[in-house]
């Protein structure tokens, strides 16, 4: 039901504060800190709480805390999530550096400098920083004051009437406005009544067209602080707004013959010059970019683009924290200043002798592309959520299958012989098998020391396999299919992988050989998906489970077993053990281990009150489903599978169906079907 426009309204009216357009006092801004002193609080202070504001979970096992505004995204239903254990380890990084700085360790004084490939997220965290800071100081806790000049003309005689209003052009803290010996007073005030990990600082100079009605003012007053502030000054609220450039700017570099620094940190404001003069500091236009972004943040998108004596103007502004306007005096900011940019840019930037003062005022945060392929294949799913997607069915394992094939071009081969790149990727993946000596840690030590920057900062991007997937359905759309299967998803990756510009030529022999990979690592879960459909029977897997426990516990006793047939009691059965062990490649000098790990889980699931069942335990369940198909699949006839003229049109439907459970679409239980069946009936003919 679509609202009224009066429900609209009321809850435009509800999302904004109260106070946004009214107007206080001074003495009302100094109870207000008084009571509530992180209202002071400068950008990198107001930046780190608000991280934690929306919300925090600690992965213990990363050692990493992934913050709700990425994880989940709240403000938008989880539209913007990310994913990925080296994403939200990067963003913990970043937010880590803005803590520092938050209490004066130095990253205050640092470029947050986010590198990474095309297509790993930096401009999606960087926008839903901005997005979430916009919507931070909206909130009672995220609030912020600045003033304006009131009544100009009453005092200076040669004001414009225009002017007669202006509001503070950096959007400064009132608290500036109170000469330095008093503001220190304040202050110290504050941080006696502050809980907060850090301490409320300023320091900062009033802006100079803020100083010179402060010096007429005060000429005017013999120097009477009060009059002046309670005549001539309103405290307003200041909320972060990017298309208003209010405490929140973005810097895209221009073309290099046309880089001006003015757009950084503003220029003489033309119309005024006739006005008041050309030195005067009312004619100055404070509508450079470091200027907007003054209480907030400043965003600069591919940073290192800039010519090297234009990056100059970020020296002072990160390690003084002021910039410097041609022929004006300096100008005190406050501002989180955030940088991106690729990994060209990076390489050039970093081998320049010229750049070592710039380079030591960049802390770098590496975004590297994701390395587990299911939190790759939610990327995906997000994708597809946020669209406007045609009614086409995405079949069991597609997106995964795109995910593994985008993460094997961004791992390094691994040295050791133990493990294979397929191997690693799973590990990664976390599909690691109980008993397995497979050192996650150590893998990834090894890559990062392996690759040139860091492992996952080279390879294709989730943006070329997501381009991929949707022209993959778009074509089925065209041929009027209804489902999407990985098969469809391969041959467009083979089809354009050499039309993408940004992988390069050397490459492509790698990378199809990465996907001849994934098409294995598919037929397996292809056939181990259609072994469950032809040949899956609970009870019989119970039946077999139970023996199987059985022969283990007299094996590990060293005792004997009834036979079922007979009654007599006989050694544990070793070739029905080894037969259920092999179909999960368990080697004869592994097997004790294996049979004292199953035990060992069904003793303390007998201790917890549990009854035993195989379909509990991952490692076994396979076993014997893979054993119970080595039983079944002599009697299935598999080219019937490749032809479905010759199929059994009840014994056809019964397979579909027990494939639709698993998610599959009717067409696609159809092509699975006959995909698997092909690949068996080709082994069994090779056997």
């Amino acid at each position: 039901m679509t609202e009224t426009l009066e429900e609209l309204s009321q809850r435009y009216q509800e999302s904004m504060p109260e106070d946004l357009r009214e107007t206080k006092s001074f003495d009302w801004y100094l109870d207000e800190v008084s009571r509530d002193p992180k209202v002071a609080r400068n950008a990198h202070q107001r930046v780190a709480d608000m991280f934690d504001y929306y919300g925090t979970e600690y992965d213990e096992d990363a050692g990493v805390v992934e913050y709700l505004l990425a994880s989940e995204d709240p403000l938008h239903d989880g539209e913007n999530t990310f994913y990925g254990h080296e994403i939200h380890r990067a963003i913990h990084e970043f937010v880590n550096k803005v803590k520092s700085g938050a209490r004066g360790l130095g990253p205050q004084k640092r470029i947050k400098l986010l590198l990474g490939p095309v297509g790993s997220g930096k401009s999606d965290f960087d926008r839903q920083v901005r997005t979430y800071f916009e919507d931070y100081t909206l909130r009672e806790e995220g609030r912020m004051y600045t003033y304006r000049w009131t009544n100009l003309c009453d005092v200076v005689h040669d004001q414009d009437p225009a002017d007669d209003t202006v509001r503070s052009p950096m959007n400064q803290d009132p608290l500036v406005l109170l000469p330095v010996e008093q503001r220190q007073r304040v202050v110290a005030d504050l941080n006696e009544n502050l809980d907060a990990p850090y301490t409320i600082q300023n320091e900062q100079s009033l802006d100079p067209a803020s100083a010179f009605y402060m010096d007429e003012l005060l000429a005017y007053y013999d120097d009477d602080i009060q009059q002046v502030l309670e005549n001539h000054v309103e405290v307003v609220r200041l909320t972060a707004d990017e298309n208003k450039r209010q405490a929140v700017e973005t810097f895209e570099p221009k073309d290099k013959k046309n880089q001006d620094e003015t757009e950084l940190t503003g220029d003489v404001n033309y119309s005024k010059i006739a006005i008041y003069g050309e030195s005067d500091p009312r004619a100055f236009d404070y509508s450079g970019a470091f200027c907007n972004a003054n209480r907030g943040i400043f965003s600069g998108e591919e940073l290192l683009k800039l010519q090297r004596e234009f990056l100059y103007d970020f020296l002072h502004a990160t390690q003084e924290q002021t910039i410097k306007p041609k022929n004006n005096p300096r100008i005190d900011i406050d501002q989180v200043i955030v940088g991106r940019t690729n990994m060209p840019e990076y390489r050039d930037k970093k081998g320049d002798e010229k750049m070592e003062a710039f380079n030591d005022r960049t802390k770098r945060i590496d975004f590297p592309y994701v390395l587990e392929y299911d939190e790759e294949a939610q990327i995906y799913r997000k994708m597809l959520g946020n669209a406007d997607v045609p009614d086409v069915h995405i079949e069991p394992h597609t997106l995964e299958m795109a995910g593994l094939f985008g993460v094997l071009t961004r791992v390094e081969e691994p040295d050791t012989e133990t493990v294979d790149l397929l191997q690693k990727v799973k590990a990664y993946n976390g599909e690691i098998d109980e008993g397995e000596d497979v050192d996650v840690k150590k893998l990834r030590e090894e890559g990062e020391e392996k690759a040139d920057i860091g492992e996952g900062m080279e390879g294709v991007s989730a943006r070329f396999v997501g381009d991929e997937i949707a022209e993959a359905i778009m074509n089925s759309t065209h041929r009027d299919k209804g489902f999407l299967s990985p098969l469809s998803v391969f041959n467009h990756f083979e089809e354009n992988l050499e039309n993408h510009g940004s992988i390069p030529q050397e490459n492509f022999e790698t990378y199809y050989r990465y996907l001849e990979l994934v098409r294995e690592e598919y037929k397996d879960r292809a056939i181990e998906d259609v072994r469950h459909a032809l040949a899956y029977d609970v009870e019989e897997i119970q039946r077999q489970g139970e023996k199987y426990m059985d022969h283990v516990m007299a094996y590990i006793d060293d005792d004997t077993v009834e036979d079922e047939l007979t009654g007599r009691e006989q050694d544990p059965d070793e070739s029905f053990l080894r037969a259920v062990e092999e179909k999960l490649d368990i080697p004869r000098d592994r097997k004790n281990d294996f049979r004292q790990e199953v035990s060992n889980w069904v003793s303390r699931r007998a201790r917890e009150g549990s009854p035993f069942d195989p379909q509990d335990n991952d490692r076994l369940r396979r076993a014997l489903e893979r054993k119970l198909w080595e039983d079944k699949k002599h009697n299935i006839n598999f080219s019937a599978l490749v032809s479905s003229n010759e199929m059994d049109d009840a014994e056809q439907n019964a397979w579909v169906e027990a494939l639709v459970d698993q998610g599959y679409s009717r067409d696609g239980a159809k092509e699975v079907l006959e995909f698997a069946g092909a690949e068996v009936a080709r082994a069994e003919m090779e056997d």
